[in-house]
């Protein structure tokens, strides 16, 4: 990969989960603005805008650098040999800044202080557990859509993550970089500095839990042929 590709592919990472983050926190800005107090009315409100930018900005951005937005993405694709070590550090560096990047914006267009630490208390073995089962989910559908149906995942990814506002405690962050940014909001959206650390620990491990689980249960083109190939050998040699 040319130093030129590489740039090209670390802008639109840092550039999507901008707006990624932009769309999240705006989006739960204005739901708390206008739900007049329902917390379910502001949830759904944000979670719709969520799983469409999500949609919009996958298949805007995927061509290019293939949309993680997400340090676990980048590193469960390194891991299964679909991306490159070497480029890991410059993704989840664009990531991480793409996501604060994204907070001050939205702060910007509601008035809201450029940062500030957020106040949310999001603590306790539900939320990581939520954190673990969203992200694990989130691999889940990206391993299983990305082998059959690749042109799918965008909306794929998209509705998963509606669902999992849903029916996580943690409303589903499933992304360290998203999880450190919204520290740095005391809106609805945010999570306290504190809380953080936990949630990208339980959001890496369920990252790992379902790139494993995946790399058995449907094994890439290449490894099944390799498999494939093992097996013929070794029925050849005792035949």
């Amino acid at each position: 990969m040319s130093d030129l590709s590489l740039s090209r592919r670390v802008a639109a990472e840092a550039l999507g989960t901008a707006l990624l983050l932009a769309t999240v926190v705006g989006s739960g800005i204005m739901a708390e603005r206008l739900a007049g107090g329902n917390v379910a009315i502001a949830l759904l409100a944000n979670t719709l805008a969520t799983g469409a930018a999500l949609v919009a900005l996958i298949l805007t951005f995927g061509p290019v650098s293939g949309a993680h937005f997400n340090p676990a993405v980048t590193l469960a694709c390194a891991s299964r040999g679909a991306f490159s070590w070497r480029h890991v550090p410059a993704y989840v560096a664009a990531q991480v800044a793409g996501a604060f990047g994204g907070v001050a914006t939205a702060h910007v267009m509601f008035g809201e202080a450029l940062f500030s630490a957020s106040q949310h208390v999001r603590s306790g073995p539900a939320q990581l557990v939520s954190e673990f089962v969203a992200t694990f989910g989130l691999l889940a559908v990206i391993w299983g859509v990305s082998q059959h149906r690749s042109e799918s995942v965008p909306v794929a990814v998209g509705a998963y993550i509606t669902a999992a506002y849903w029916f996580t405690a943690s409303t589903s962050f499933a992304n360290p970089a998203v999880t450190l940014a919204r520290s740095a909001s005391d809106t609805f959206a945010g999570i306290r500095p504190i809380d953080a650390p936990g949630f990208i620990v339980a959001q890496l491990l369920g990252a790992l839990a379902a790139t494993q689980l995946f790399r058995w249960l449907v094994p890439s083109p290449e490894s099944a042929m390799r498999a494939s190939k093992a097996a013929t050998t070794t029925h050849e040699k005792t035949a």
